[in-house]
């Protein structure tokens, strides 16, 4: 499910920069009363929802989802739910479209690293206080945030952690996981790549690489994990010429450079399932994947979380919840918004979709950490943390995946890609 949607997202996310864009600038004819930061939290009456409740779910057809509403319309019985689904590759602009023609839904999923955007949009109404942000990964919540202001109640958590494929690093002489610390990864990197073509007659590599798009989301951790940022929300500066980006840019570089992944864009997915690479960062959904397309390896790969040089840290995204300003029956969209994220009902989804749920009770309940290869994501999740909330990302974000394609083959030094991440980024700066 998740292969498709992020390169979906992809597809829209580009397409879509310049409409919206011009959509922030003309505010889309929304009053000037209120405003992203200073809109006032929701409110969510007492009593039971009443009538119909029309949502636009992201993907495919939702069963599980419309499972769900259908409980909720149980509990309250006076209460109609509408569930919509929309494609990944129109979501964007569908959304913002409908944003600006004042003519929503009254609540949808929204991708996590759309949030700001269309918040700024004035397209979103505040979250209301009674939903708390202490019952979510701090990460995660951060995801529903703009001008330090809840827009939204984060659904389905995204963070990465290692698979990697026992049978293969066995035969490097590695008992378990790999070394959790950064120094120590590498070493393991180089043990299992001096078994290719030897002990491990398929393997090529020893990691897959992730290049071009979304290739930010496995670098940017690597900032935070030496205790800094690419930007300074309170001063509104980036800050990609830091000794610590610096670092993190050399980490990244050196697992390529070294022989030890790919730089073709190879397939990681197939390419580890194929054993031509023993060890591949990613989200939850691949383990789907692994066990669904090749489950002759089932129980010859494991999970671990992502190894770190000064602090852990991981990317929080996702999909979150928002309930939109021209909302006909906002009172019931909130109440089934919250009903949603229970941690009941989020691990009861989780199960079913194989997603991961925002919610440390949740996990809880659901006892998802009995799965060995998700306790891995749960670490993740306790310290992921979310891009700079500006309506800009995307372009920023692209931009890093370009200098980072740049770096890894060869194209420019780690000092030129931060001096070009540091002008254009300023360059291009936070929008609204």
């Amino acid at each position: 499910m998740r292969i498709t949607t992020r390169h979906a997202v992809r597809t829209v996310q580009t397409l879509c920069v310049t409409v919206s864009a011009a959509l922030v600038a003309t505010g889309c004819g929304r009053s000037e009363d209120s405003g992203p930061g200073n809109d006032a939290p929701a409110k969510i009456g007492a009593g039971k929802a009443k009538g119909t409740v029309v949502m636009w779910s992201l993907g495919d057809p939702d069963e599980d989802l419309k499972e769900l509403a259908k409980k909720f319309e149980q509990e309250n019985p006076d209460a109609d739910v509408k569930i919509t689904a929309v494609p990944w590759d129109g979501a964007h602009d569908k959304l913002t479209t409908a944003i600006a023609g004042g003519n929503t839904p009254d609540m949808s999923m929204v991708g996590s690293t759309w949030m700001a955007e269309m918040a700024a949009l004035k397209g979103f109404q505040a979250t209301p206080t009674s939903i708390k942000s202490s019952d979510f990964y701090p990460g995660q919540w951060d995801t529903t945030k703009y001008k330090n202001t809840a827009y939204g109640i984060p659904f389905i958590a995204d963070t990465q952690a290692v698979y990697y494929r026992t049978d293969l690093t066995a035969k490097a002489g590695i008992k378990g996981a790999l070394a959790g610390d950064w120094d120590g990864y590498l070493k393991d990197l180089k043990a299992i790549q001096a078994t290719a073509g030897k002990e491990n007659p398929k393997l090529r590599h020893a990691s897959g690489l992730v290049m071009g798009f979304n290739s930010w989301i496995f670098w940017l951790p690597m900032v935070w994990q030496q205790g800094s940022d690419i930007y300074d929300a309170k001063s509104g500066k980036f800050s990609f010429d830091t000794p610590e980006v610096a670092k993190a840019l050399e980490n990244y570089a050196n697992v390529p450079k070294q022989g030890l992944a790919p730089t073709d864009r190879a397939d990681n997915v197939q390419s580890f399932q194929d054993g031509l690479t023993a060890v591949y960062q990613e989200g939850a959904w691949a383990g789907g994947t692994f066990h669904k397309d090749s489950p002759q390896l089932d129980g010859k790969w494991k999970t671990m979380p992502m190894p770190y040089t000064k602090q852990p840290a991981g990317f929080a995204g996702g999909t979150d919840l928002a309930v939109f300003k021209e909302a006909k029956n906002p009172d019931a969209a909130w109440k089934f918004a919250q009903f949603l994220t229970e941690p009941a009902n989020l691990a009861a989804y989780s199960k079913a979709t194989g997603s991961l749920p925002p919610s440390p009770q949740a996990w809880t309940e659901g006892k998802l950490t009995e799965d060995e290869n998700l306790k891995a994501f749960a670490e993740q999740l306790e310290v992921s943390k979310a891009p700079p909330a500006i309506t800009t990302w995307q372009q920023i974000a692209d931009t890093i995946d370009s200098e980072l394609e740049k770096l890894t083959l060869g194209k420019a030094t780690v000092a030129e890609v931060q001096k070009t991440l540091q002008s254009k980024a300023t360059s291009i700066g936070t929008g609204r």
